[in-house]
């Protein structure tokens, strides 16, 4: 194409892009152009030339501005440009499946999911898991009446969920892969992937890309939850109590990793759960734990351990250490609370340069230290009160950790279920349950899944008393 091609239809294509000429040169100079605003007046009248990289960069500045305009007018290039945008394949499903997100009410998800999947010509569904860790369950519309659901335990589903590996399966002629769908260390659910036929199955450039559409799902997923009710209504079995609503609400996500930390926590029961929490925030040079169990059940359980948590929250985020954080709490749930009302809990603070720990704690069962698989210690210093009767003869405990060293914080609801027989499940249970879940290689969202599974068949499935548990790794270097 001649320059004076290009100056015309460049042009032309300005006259359609509504833009003034300063406009359009802070669009150019946006994009890299070096020409000033005279240089590009003098341009478009014909009366001084650009290089040619100087004038794509004017087009390309043109062709957005055409393209935020929903017009089909193009202005050429000098030489010929690759298509930017794929329309079919696993770039163009991603691409898809971002744009469109950008908007979409949450529980459209689903749908834009199976319209980046058909550009990938495969069929894919997404299963999130339930509040209580049991099962998945199909989003999207219900078919027939009902949700789908699968058990971890009995479908190759879970088995995907449980073990964060890709399943390829082939029941009934129906071939498919299942693909954990995990944000960060976050397992959040598994991706239904159904193919044209076996072959498929193992065709490594597939797996792949599934793994990417699993990944961008899984931030969209929690992203978008938190605006609406479309994604977290299918995950409920039945209704939530008031005071787990406002709980859960207070909650960080309950599994999180770095480079050099893992941790991951459950509160059960999940609907009905009233006076426990749990905190954590993961840095490179610090980790902070905390749990919390608030005295009575229902709602004032649930508010005066909310109000914990933002007290414990604000002396920590305000850069303050563990003797600050307890005065804190103190405050509030004196203050705000009857007298004879108090939290019992664990807070504690690692340094990963030195392996310091530093912990209060207020009336509450001792953290474990597992070290090589076994329980080598329960944390006994650092020993007071509950939380909100006095703040005297406060003191803050030390041990030393090493890599690979593993802590377990829990309420009583743990060690104090009973079974028929009226048997508690006991420090020792728990502590045996920990060393076999260690020496089988369980990442502690799993470990965590399993203990709180295992106390809740114990007792019946029906807990007398909250049953929380926080597992933490300080991973090997």
């Amino acid at each position: 194409m001649t320059e004076e091609t290009h100056r015309s239809a460049l042009s032309t294509g300005y006259a359609h892009a509504d833009l003034s000429l300063e406009q359009l040169w802070m669009r150019y100079f946006a994009l890299g152009g070096t020409g000033d605003l005279t240089d590009v007046d003098a341009f478009l009248h014909g009366l001084a030339t650009l290089p040619d990289h100087e004038s794509d960069l004017l087009a390309h500045a043109v062709n957005e501005r055409l393209d935020e305009l929903s017009t089909r007018h193009r202005v050429p290039y000098s030489r010929v440009i690759p298509r930017v945008r794929p329309t079919t394949g696993a770039l163009a499903a991603l691409a898809r499946l971002l744009e469109s997100a950008g908007t979409a009410p949450p529980e459209r998800l689903p749908d834009l999911l199976a319209e980046a999947g058909r550009l990938m010509d495969v069929d894919v569904t997404v299963h999130r898991i339930d509040h209580e860790q049991r099962c998945l369950v199909r989003l999207g519309p219900a078919r027939a009446g009902s949700r789908r659901r699968l058990g971890l335990d009995s479908t190759m589903a879970g088995r995907a969920f449980r073990t964060q590996q890709l399943v390829a399966s082939d029941r009934e002629g129906q071939p498919r892969l299942w693909v954990p769908v995990v944000e960060g260390a976050d397992r959040i659910g598994v991706l239904e992937v159904r193919v044209d036929g076996p072959g498929a199955l193992d065709d490594p450039a597939l797996r792949e890309q599934c793994w990417w559409l699993a990944s961008l799902l899984a931030r969209l997923l929690v992203s978008m939850e938190p605006y609406g009710d479309g994604l977290e209504r299918p995950r409920r079995s039945r209704a939530m109590s008031p005071s787990a609503e406002l709980i859960w609400q207070q909650l960080p996500p309950l599994t999180a990793t770095t480079d050099s930390f893992v941790l991951a926590g459950r509160l059960e029961p999940s609907y009905d759960v009233g006076g426990d929490a749990l905190d954590y925030a993961l840095s490179e040079q610090t980790v902070s734990l905390g749990m919390f169990d608030a005295v009575g059940h229902g709602m004032p359980a649930a508010l005066m351990v909310a109000a914990t948590l933002a007290a414990y929250r604000s002396t920590r985020r305000d850069g303050r250490g563990v003797f600050d954080q307890a005065r804190a709490i103190d405050d509030v749930v004196s203050e705000q609370f009857r007298g004879s009302d108090f939290v019992t809990g664990v807070i504690a603070e690692l340094d990963l340069g030195s392996g310091r720990l530093r912990y209060i704690n207020a009336g509450h069962p001792a953290p474990l230290l597992l070290r090589e698989g076994r329980v080598v210690k329960e944390l006994g210093a650092g020993r007071r009160v509950p939380f909100g009767l006095e703040t005297r003869g406060l003191i803050v405990g030390e041990e030393a950790l090493e890599p690979g060293d593993w802590l377990a914080l829990y309420t009583d609801g743990i060690t104090e279920a009973r079974d028929a027989a009226g048997a508690w499940f006991g420090e020792d249970r728990l502590s045996e349950f920990l060393r076999r879940a260690i020496a089988g290689g369980q990442p502690p969202a799993e470990t965590v899944r399993r203990l709180t599974t295992a106390v809740l068949d114990h007792q019946g499935g029906l807990l007398q008393d909250d049953a929380s548990v926080l597992l933490a790794r300080w991973k090997q270097p």
